[in-house]
């Protein structure tokens, strides 16, 4: 690992993603500098079958930064976690090019699969605080994962998804710039519901009351 190329790297790739950060050096501050710093070694002693040392490393880093990247994990270029406490990244995690994490993300299994349990996460994915990403399969690329929803089943590329269960909104395969995703804008399929239960209702009541209107008008 070329660990200045790494550093420049990871500088810009903060800078892009956070502005909070004010000045390039603060980039050794950052804790997803130091689990990643942490994880490429852990990873490769991982491949060479040093698993204890692996753990060791790993572990030390979560300790110390919050960011807990279990060693066998597989992680693209351009990943970025933001803040980090509270982030688990389980073993057989695959991870894409250029996905971003917020603060409390679990990236899991449902402690009953074996070999391949936890989620394959595509390129350019955003997953908000808080999310939980629980079992073997796929979350597709350009998607969004809301704060605090739990995914546990496939998500199509170019999707958001929110609530508890996950709900799935398509995009029309239309790719989601970094600039454009934040927390908040997302779609509420729930509160899409309710609109319309309350609207079929009030639809029901003005029958209603229609009727009652002319039943009252033959009676006279």
């Amino acid at each position: 690992m070329n660990y200045i190329k790494f550093v420049k790297e990871q500088m810009a790739l903060i800078a892009d993603r956070d502005p909070a950060m004010r000045s390039k050096w603060e980039v050794f501050l950052y804790p997803s500098f130091r689990a990643m710093l942490a994880y490429k070694r852990s990873h490769r002693l991982y491949l060479k079958g040093k698993f204890l040392r692996a753990r060791r490393i790993s572990q030390r880093a979560a300790h110390k930064t919050g960011i807990e990247i279990h060693p066998g994990a597989t992680i693209g270029e351009g990943f970025f976690v933001d803040h980090g406490h509270g982030v688990v990244i389980g073993e057989t995690t695959i991870i894409g090019k250029n996905v971003t994490l917020y603060q409390g993300v679990t990236l899991g299994g449902t402690g009953k699969e074996k070999g391949k349990r936890h989620p394959t996460i595509g390129d350019n994915v955003m997953i908000s605080a808080g999310a939980k990403i629980l079992g073997s399969f796929t979350i597709g690329e350009n998607s969004k994962i809301g704060a605090g929803s739990v995914v546990l089943k496939e998500v199509p590329p170019n999707s958001t998804v929110v609530g508890v269960p996950g709900h799935v909104v398509k995009r029309n395969n239309i790719r989601i710039p970094y600039e454009e995703l934040n927390q908040i804008d997302l779609p509420d399929p729930v509160q899409n519901e309710m609109d319309q239960l309350r609207k079929k209702l009030e639809e029901l009541q003005r029958a209603e009351e229609k009727k009652s209107a002319e039943e009252i008008w033959m009676e006279e």
